[in-house]
């Protein structure tokens, strides 16, 4: 039922961060006002959720470091049938995204510099964990029937809430 295509941007300078994009917080849940896109007449899902993770990455002789945000764009994101559940299950997509986020932060932690190597090393962490992410985004869709597989959905968010757990020790990324 419901869909969400991720926007991943590599190497995107932070600014001032525009009022359509909301940042993953565990305290903010999504609303239906936060979904501005108009539906895509051409597509059948109830809504859609468009998340992005962006990542900036420096380094020199004074080593590595890098920013990575999590972020809902309100503008791309919309909805068709907009109940609580639905909702949820978009939520779900968010939050998949913010795992992801965290995944990266720990692979970039545990990244062992070498500046002659860093930006090939990098770009393929990042690549091999957004290609996983797409498969599990696109995993969840199939499993819950785009939520209307309501066991299967209910295992997706035990999952979701499990693996925020695993990897809260990440979430720190947001500096």
């Amino acid at each position: 039922m419901a869909r969400s295509f991720l926007f991943l941007l590599l190497f995107v300078p932070f600014t001032r961060q525009p009022g359509h994009l909301i940042d993953w917080n565990a305290t903010r849940k999504l609303t239906w006002s936060d979904f501005l896109g108009n539906p895509d007449n051409n597509n059948e899902n109830a809504a859609l959720t468009c998340s992005n993770i962006n990542f900036k990455y420096g380094y020199g002789t004074a080593g590595f470091n890098f920013t990575i945000s999590c972020r809902f764009d309100k503008r791309q994101s919309w909805g068709r049938i907009k109940n609580d559940y639905v909702l949820a299950h978009e939520q779900g997509h968010f939050d998949l995204a913010e795992i992801y986020a965290r995944k990266l932060n720990k692979a970039l932690k545990e990244y062992h510099y070498n500046e002659r190597t860093v930006s090939k090393d990098v770009s393929k962490i990042y690549q091999d964990l957004m290609d996983e992410h797409h498969k599990v985004q696109n995993d969840y869709d199939v499993e819950t029937d785009h939520s209307l597989n309501k066991d299967k959905q209910q295992t997706w968010f035990k999952k979701i809430v499990d693996d925020l757990r695993k990897y809260d020790g990440y979430a720190d990324y947001r500096k």
